[in-house]
């Protein structure tokens, strides 16, 4: 059996019907742009183990990221080991596979200084499209979160946002398309109390739009992914802070959580992480400052 063609069954017969709609079709393009034209014409039981080990380093000399070399090497080994779990092929070299080492990158936020000029410019334009901006940087919602939360899912009065779903543009018939889905993974639904002075912004958002979704739009969805993520780069652009992506903001709300001394359990469930572990491992320079502060107390010890 050619390799591509168990690829294929692969992909429509396990990844579609047990993954996001998104992840099935990220499987599947990767699989197509990379996969099958340097794998999908040998036969499945002729992927040796120096075979796949030249396809990895391939992937590496075309200067693809670490991270995405990982990602399709993840798909390749993924498929052989349903393959010989199911007697489509006899023996899987894929542990052997030796994947390029990934550097972890360095949280990009902003500082007290540039959150303050992008907080003043919201109030001062008073446009209800930007309090999406302002929500994000004190809640930790991403994107797909935000842009996915409508009216019902705030409760004004006892101060609460319920997280219980995302979502992401599509491109379909030549234009991009708002769609949902459920959240990143299961740890991802959570509710998150709001501080006081949000709740009284979204309270006067609330008086002053109609909308369901609580970023407003071109259309009855709300905004989409793309279009919003340009609407930040713009008010970035014209406070003349230095380009960083809307993912940023969820990075900046953890940062100065961290600072202000919330603990990292809870903070781990706000931002709806699967542990405590990932959050102390992302945000760990964030507490330097902290570090810093409780070994001066050690060191009043002395003397």
């Amino acid at each position: 059996m050619k390799y591509k063609d168990w690829l294929d069954e692969w992909l429509e017969l396990y990844v579609k019907i047990s993954a996001k709609e998104r992840t099935y079709k990220k499987y599947r393009q990767q699989a197509e742009k990379y996969i099958v034209p340097l794998l999908g014409d040998y036969d499945a039981d002729e992927l040796s183990a120096v075979v796949l080990q030249k396809f990895s380093v391939s992937l590496a000399k075309r200067e693809l990221a670490p991270n995405s070399v990982n990602f399709i090497v993840a798909v390749l080994k993924a498929s052989l080991k349903k393959g010989v779990l199911l007697g489509v092929i006899d023996r899987s070299y894929a542990d052997a596979i030796v994947r390029p080492k990934v550097r972890t990158s360095k949280v990009a936020c902003f500082s007290k200084e540039e959150q303050k000029k992008i907080e003043q410019y919201i109030f001062d334009k008073q446009q209800p499209v930007l309090f999406g901006i302002l929500l994000c940087l004190y809640t930790g919602l991403r994107i797909g979160e935000l842009l996915a939360l409508t009216w019902e899912d705030v409760d004004l009065k006892k101060g609460i946002v319920s997280v219980s779903k995302s979502c992401h543009d599509s491109w379909e018939n030549g234009h991009y398309v708002k769609v949902f889905d459920t959240t990143k993974t299961q740890s991802s639904e959570r509710v998150i109390p709001l501080p006081k002075q949000i709740v009284a912004c979204l309270k006067f958002l609330r008086r002053t739009t109609k909308t369901r979704f609580v970023v407003i739009g071109k259309s009855e969805y709300g905004a989409q992914i793309r279009s919003y993520q340009r609407t930040f780069e713009l008010v970035l652009k014209k406070l003349k802070i230095g380009h960083r992506g809307f993912h940023a903001l969820r990075h900046t709300f953890a940062t100065r959580a961290l600072e202000v001394g919330m603990d990292v359990k809870t903070l781990s469930e706000i931002l709806g992480h699967q542990n405590p572990m990932i959050t102390l491992t992302r945000y760990a320079h964030s507490l330097m400052e902290h570090k810093a502060e409780m070994m001066n107390k050690v060191g009043r010890l002395l003397g």
